[in-house]
Parts: C-alpha cells; structure tokens; sequence
C-alpha cells in the first residue's frame, strides 16, 4: 500500500498517524485482508456488539427514573431524599466527561484496551452491586453513580474509536444505530426494573441486573476490535501521536458547542422526572415506568433516523430539525398534559427528536474536519477526539441537570396557578426543558446569519 492510499484511508477514518511509526498499515497481502469499511460481515457485527454495549451500559442510568421514584417513594430513603436524582446523572455524567481522556488513551495504547474494557466492566458490576447494600443516598452515588460512571466509561467508550475505522461515508448511520442502543436499553430495562422492584425490592433488582449485564457484556471484550491491526510498542516504533485541537478554537466548535451543552441541561431531566410526575397526575406504577420506556424506545427511531438525515442534510439543518421538535413536545404537549394519553404522546416525540440529538456528533465532526483542513487539504482533527469533546459538554449537563432540578422543582412559584403541567408542582422542569431544547440549536441561527 502506497503512502498516498494510506494516508487518504487514514484522513476518511480520521486518526492521524503515530509519530515514528512507518508501517503504520500492513502491506502487501496483509493490505489486502483488511475487511471492507461501510460493511460487510466484520463491519456489521462490531456494530452489534456496540450497540449491545450502548443498550446495557447506557440503558441502565437512562432507566433511572423508576428507581428515583422507588428511592423516594418506597420508605428506603424517603427521609433523605436529598440528592437522590444526582445519582443517575452523576453516572451518565461520569461516563460523558470522561470521552476525552479514556478515548485519548485508546488511540494511544490501543494495545492496552482489552486490559481496561475489563477492568471497566469489574468496576461497573461493582458499582451496580455494591449499590444493593447501600442504607443513605450518599452512597448511592458513590456506587450506582460513581463507580458504574468510571467502570462504563472504561468498557464503552474504545467503541467510539474503532467505529471510524469500520465507518466511512456511512459513518452518521452507524452511529445512530449504535447510539439507538440507549433507547433499545432504555426502554426494555425500566420495564424489568419495575417488577423486581415492586416485587422484590431494590436491592434484589440490583444484584440480577448486575448478574445480567455480567451475561451480556463479558463475551464485548473479545468482539470489540478495531479494523486496523493493534500497534504494539517495540524497536523503531513510537506510540507517541499528536492531538491536534487547534479546532477548539474556531467559531463553528464554539457555536456548536454552546448548543450541544445547553441542550444537555434540560435533556435529561424529563427521563427522570416523568415516572414521578405521572404518578402525581394519578397514573399507575406500570403506565408511570412505561413513560420512561416510550421516551427510549421513540429514542432508537431518532438517533437511527437523524442519524440517516445527517449524512443527507446540512448538519445545522439537522440539528434544528431535533431541536424544534423536542422544544414543541416540552412546552405545548408535555404543557398541557394532565392524562395519559397526551403524556404518552410526549414521552415519543422527545424520545424521538431530544434522543436523536447526539446523532447530530459524526455531521459535526465532518463538518469541523472540513473546515479545518491544512494547505495540502489534509485534515488532522480526530473524530474520536470530537466526538468525546461534545460527549463531556453534554456530560456538563448530566452532571448539573440533578442537582439543578431539584432546586426548579423546589423555587416553583407556578402551582396552582397555571394550567397544565405547568401548574402541577413540575411546571419550572417543563419550563427550563423546553427552553434549554430550543437554545440547543443556536448554531442554524449562527449559520443564517452568517456568523460560522
């Protein structure tokens, strides 16, 4: 293989080349057994096996809202609640803000992944079982939110890395499909969660979730791989590469960036929030944990589609398309919902149009990387490194929102004097959602007006 043909492979799949490293990809017979990208048998089950790990390893803090309701409900830890909505945020956020640095890692010792994919998946069951013996909410967090946050981080996120190996031009696709897994976790799991809850209690719930995911994720360690062979250190070969982030400083990331934080602000409270406020509105525990069910089965629908729309569309187009129709299901459907069947219809459209807001990621990172090319119209900006970056804003969000919705539900001067949700006890939460969904697309009035 020419140095031509390989860097030109490497800038679609968007890694740059190790320092010192001269061959980089193999050549000759080795070049030409390298599995297709953008499908084929290989392709397609390393996006299986991510989307399993999408579905358990995020799944599970999405499903959240059916313990923050039996946390708070059920007498276990009633008298101190206080808190107790930071426990799911804090895992997802945990998970988020680490995309960076764990991703980093991965492109630097990419010899070293299956080590820490194990280490991460020991930590999250860990966390996930020692969370079963915890008597305050502080160590909630410590275990479900911390521990599970740090061990998911570790096991989930070298997928990332090795998705834009295996995806080129299909890459928003594949990333709305792998990212689909949330919504495919998120829906069947608060279902499972709410029997043995009722039934069992929290603490039986936990230790069969942890035995499960033991079941489901331990064969990932030997079926995630890249698609370029592993480099491992050696004579004449340095791992060493540099991460170009001269693009932090342009407008566009900027721009997108402010979106993407401010949408991960409101994003996550209605996930936790809808179990309890449907059953302030006198829904049922089964048609309460089947609102958090909708919002992540629409979600699958959302991350696929938009997914499929960003390699179509003008990416700030895509963005305000989601953005718009999470803003109308806040404030108009979710406004004026007192039943069940308009919060139903609420739970899919946010699902759909909130969910598949991350699928707008690989059509930013294309965007970024063209507009940051060199003299020799090389671009040397990482699509892992991206990806993780606008993964630790919205972790902002994930880490503020539960700690800030408790402070809205509490300063809610809106009850009993207005209509709908908004005079129920929640209508600060409707509020701050929609607002924060429809600043989410800040970036297609930046464009419009030609300010990126």
């Amino acid at each position: 293989m020419s140095n031509s043909r390989e860097n030109h492979e490497l800038d679609l799949v968007g890694h740059q080349p190790f320092e010192g490293s001269h061959d980089f990809e193999p050549r000759g017979q080795e070049a030409e057994a390298l599995p297709p990208v953008d499908g084929g048998r290989h392709a397609w089950l390393f996006l299986a096996v991510c989307f399993l790990l999408e579905a358990v390893v995020w799944g599970f803090p999405y499903a959240f809202g059916v313990f923050q309701e039996h946390y708070a409900s059920a007498g276990h830890f009633s008298d101190d609640s206080k808190g107790i909505a930071a426990i799911g945020t804090t895992a997802t956020g945990i998970v988020y803000f680490a995309s960076p640095l764990v991703i980093g890692f991965t492109g630097t010792f990419p010899h070293l992944v299956r080590h820490f994919s194990a280490i991460g998946l020991s930590l999250m069951l860990l966390g996930i079982v020692s969370a079963s013996y915890a008597t305050s909410v502080w160590q909630l967090i410590l275990t479900q939110g911390v521990l599970y946050g740090i061990g998911g981080s570790l096991l989930y996120l070298p997928a990332i890395v090795y998705l834009d190996e295996w995806f080129v031009r299909r890459k928003g696709l594949a990333f709305g499909i792998m990212w689909a897994g949330t919504g495919t976790g998120g829906m069947l799991i608060p279902l499972l969660m709410t029997w043995f809850l009722e039934d069992y209690g929290f603490r039986t719930a936990l230790r069969v979730w942890a035995i499960i995911s033991a079941i489901l994720l331990f064969p990932t360690l030997f079926l995630l791989k890249g698609r370029l062979p592993v480099q491992r250190p050696g004579a004449g070969v340095n791992l060493r590469r540099r991460i170009d982030l001269s693009f932090c400083k342009t407008g566009m990331f900027i721009v997108l960036q402010t979106g993407n934080i401010i949408q991960g602000l409101g994003y996550f409270i209605p996930s936790i929030y809808l179990p309890s406020y449907a059953k302030a509105i006198g829904l049922s525990n089964e048609a309460s944990s089947l609102t958090i069910s909708l919002v992540n089965a629409a979600a699958v629908v959302g991350n696929i589609g938009i997914g499929a729309l960003v390699d179509r569309v003008e990416i700030h187009m895509a963005i305000m398309i989601s953005s718009i129709g999470a803003t109308v299901a806040c404030l108009l459907v979710w406004g004026l919902s007192t039943s069940l069947a308009p919060l139903y219809i609420f739970a899919i459209m946010y699902g759909g149009f909130a969910g598949g807001y991350s699928a707008t990621w690989p059509g930013i990172t294309l965007a970024i990387r063209e507009r940051c090319r060199d003299e020799n119209g090389v671009s040397r900006v990482d699509t892992g490194m991206v990806v993780a970056l606008f993964a630790a804003g919205k972790g902002i969000g994930a880490v503020v929102s539960g700690p800030l919705s408790e402070v809205l539900l509490e300063a809610d001067e809106l009850r009993g004097k207005a209509g709908g949700a908004f005079g129920t006890g929640y209508g600060s939460l409707v509020a701050w959602s929609g607002v924060t969904m429809f600043f989410g697309g800040i970036s297609w009035f930046a464009k419009t007006l030609g300010k990126i």
